[in-house]
């Protein structure tokens, strides 16, 4: 179960994966000095391809107009999987990112909270999923522990006194309490490991695929692509499904059609 995985940054993603049995790749990262664009790995060596891409560009919090950036590494990771032809890939960004449209996948998007898989932690995260097979995600979720509820660990945290010291903020992220990452500055460290998605969130992701790779037929899930099953008449599983849902109406999604073209869905 070799996979790549693209802008791996500590890729705290890729660990879940490790932990899942994949062996992981890493490709190249601008915090260790790489450039993807000058990136061409082999055909059809990889099962699957994992990517966490620059999301400033497509956030509800930004401040400032897009610099382009984003869409850029998004087509970049587009051309990856044209030249590589995984058998799957998984794109983690936050919710407002452009559809990926690649020919011959078939795409689901999916949101998957860490206090789904068993962390503390209140951290949404957003991922793509494309199957040349067809394969669908199911991910398993847990009731959110409301009780002991963490607000989100920010990369922006290690810019100020935090609330957290650096062991509680990795500990929230999944990772041991005495994780260290030497030659970074502390605001580094924690922009490193914020920037990352959840262990368990990580982990549960790559059980789903193994999983969806054994299922003889396809599961019939939510409209809104969670991955939740849905029976009889529902097309959503949840109220907030059903507003998902309807929000996506009123809005025009961006799609990024490799090998680049942006058209809109």
């Amino acid at each position: 179960m070799l996979i790549l995985s693209l802008f791996p940054g500590i890729d705290i993603l890729g660990r879940g994966f490790e932990t899942a049995g994949y062996c992981v790749v890493r490709g190249p990262d601008l915090l260790w000095g790489g450039d993807i664009r000058k990136f061409h790995p082999p055909i059809g060596k990889f099962e699957g391809i994992i990517c966490g891409s620059p999301c400033q560009d497509f956030s509800k919090a930004r401040r400032s107009p897009p610099t382009g950036y984003g869409m850029e590494m998004l087509k970049e990771f587009a051309r990856v999987i044209i030249e590589t032809r995984p058998g799957w890939w998984l794109l983690e960004n936050v919710p407002t990112v452009p559809n990926i449209t690649i020919p011959g996948y078939t795409v689901q998007r999916l949101d998957l909270n860490a206090n789904e898989c068993g962390s503390t932690q209140n951290r949404l995260r957003h991922f793509q999923f494309g199957s040349l097979r067809g394969l669908v995600l199911v991910p398993p979720r847990a009731p959110p522990n409301s009780t002991q509820s963490q607000p989100s660990c920010l990369a922006s945290e290690g810019k100020r006194p935090s609330r957290r010291t650096w062991e509680k903020f990795c500990e929230l992220q999944g990772l041991p309490r005495d994780f260290d990452l030497p030659g970074l500055t502390l605001h580094a460290r924690y922009q490193a490991v914020g920037n990352g998605v959840h262990l368990a969130v990580a982990h549960t992701l790559a059980v789903s695929i193994q999983v969806a790779h054994t299922r003889t037929t396809t599961p019939l899930v939510c409209a809104c692509n969670c991955g939740r099953i849905v029976t009889g008449n529902q097309t959503c599983a949840t109220p907030a499904c059903r507003k998902r849902m309807e929000r996506r109406r009123k809005r025009d999604l961006v799609s990024v059609t490799a090998p680049g073209l942006v058209t809109i869905a």
